[in-house]
C-alpha cells in the first residue's frame, strides 16, 4: 500500500534527507586514500547524532553500523572495516537518518586518487541515469517508466542493470510500497500519486548485471568482479512533477564541483 504524504510531512522528510546530504558532504571532505571505512562510518553516525538524528541503518534489519560502504565490486550493502582505502578504488556510501518520524535515505559513489577511465565513466552515466529516471517520476506515469528509462539509458553504454535489488518507497519506514526496480517495461506497475515520496537508486555494473550475496548475509558484490556504481535520491511527488528532497550539493562544495543538475527538480533554489 503506498503511503501519501502531506505537504507537512514532506517538509520532515526534506529536513531528514538534508541531514543525510550534509553527512555525505562531510564525508566527501574525509575519504581518501589510507582512510578506512570503520573510520567514516563513526564519524557518520555522530555527525548524524550532533544533527538531532539517528543512524537509519544502525540496526536495521541487524545491520551492524550507520553506513553501507561498498568499494569497486560490491554493489550494496558493503559493511565498513579496517582495511584502508586506496587510489583507484571507487566506494558507494549509502546513509540514512531518522528524524521528527521520518526517515530519510541516499548515496553517492565516490573516486578515490586516480580511477580507471572506464570506471569513471560508469559513475558518470550511473549518476545521469539517476535524473533519466527521476524526470519519469510524475503524474500519469507508472513505477515501470522510471525503471525503464533508466535501463535504456545504462544498457546503451553497456552496462549491467542490477536486478534484485531496487529503489523503494520512502517514510516513518525506510522501506515502503513501491518498490522502484531500475529496469521494466512503459506502462507497468503502481501509477504514481500527488504526495508519493520514493527512493530513487540506479545500482549498474561494469559488466554483467549477476551479482552474488556473501555468508556475512550482507554483502553483494557482482558475480565478474567488475566495479559496479550506485547513486541514489529520495524524490517527491509534488504538483504532478518531481521534487527532489536530498542533494549532492554538499559533496559538491567538498570536492570542489560546480553542477546545476539538480535545478529542474526544484521550486525554490537550494540554500547551502
Amino acid at each position: 500500500m503506498i503511503i501519501v504524504k502531506s505537504r507537512e510531512e514532506i517538509e520532515l522528510m526534506r529536513e531528514s534527507a538534508l541531514i543525510v546530504s550534509k553527512t555525505l558532504g562531510m564525508i566527501a571532505s574525509e575519504i581518501k586514500e589510507g582512510v578506512t571505512t570503520l573510520y567514516l562510518d563513526k564519524l557518520a553516525e555522530e555527525f548524524i547524532r550532533d544533527h538531532g538524528a539517528v543512524p537509519s541503518f544502525l540496526g536495521l534489519y541487524g545491520f551492524p553500523n550507520s553506513l553501507c560502504m561498498s568499494p569497486n565490486a560490491q554493489v550494496v550493502h558493503g559493511i565498513p572495516n579496517n582495511t584502508p582505502l586506496e587510489s583507484g578504488d571507487v566506494i558507494s556510501v549509502d546513509c540514512g537518518a531518522f528524524k521528527n518520524g521520518y526517515h530519510g535515505d541516499h548515496a553517492y559513489s565516490f573516486e578515490i586518487g586516480e580511477v580507471a577511465p572506464e570506471t569513471k565513466k560508469l559513475l558518470q552515466v550511473t549518476k545521469e541515469s539517476l535524473y533519466v529516471g527521476i524526470r519519469e517520476f510524475k503524474a500519469g506515469n507508472r513505477v515501470e517508466d522510471v525503471g525503464n528509462a533508466i535501463q535504456k539509458y545504462t544498457e546503451s553504454h553497456g552496462y549491467g542493470v542490477v536486478r534484485e535489488l531496487v529503489g523503494h518507497g520512502l517514510g516513518q519506514k525506510m522501506h515502503e510500497d513501491p518498490e522502484m526496480p531500475n529496469y521494466g517495461k512503459r506502462g507497468r506497475g503502481k501509477l504514481f500519486v500527488e504526495g508519493m515520496v520514493v527512493a530513487i537508486e540506479p545500482m549498474i555494473n561494469l559488466g554483467t548485471r549477476n551479482i552474488k550475496q556473501h555468508k556475512d548475509g550482507w554483502t553483494i558484490t557482482t558475480a565478474d568482479n567488475k566495479p559496479s556504481a550506485h547513486f541514489e535520491h529520495d524524490v517527491a511527488l509534488i504538483d504532478g512533477r518531481p521534487e527532489i528532497l536530498s542533494t549532492f550539493a554538499y559533496v559538491y562544495k567538498a570536492l570542489g564541483i560546480v553542477s546545476n543538475e539538480e535545478d529542474e527538480f526544484r521550486k525554490i533554489p537550494l540554500v547551502l
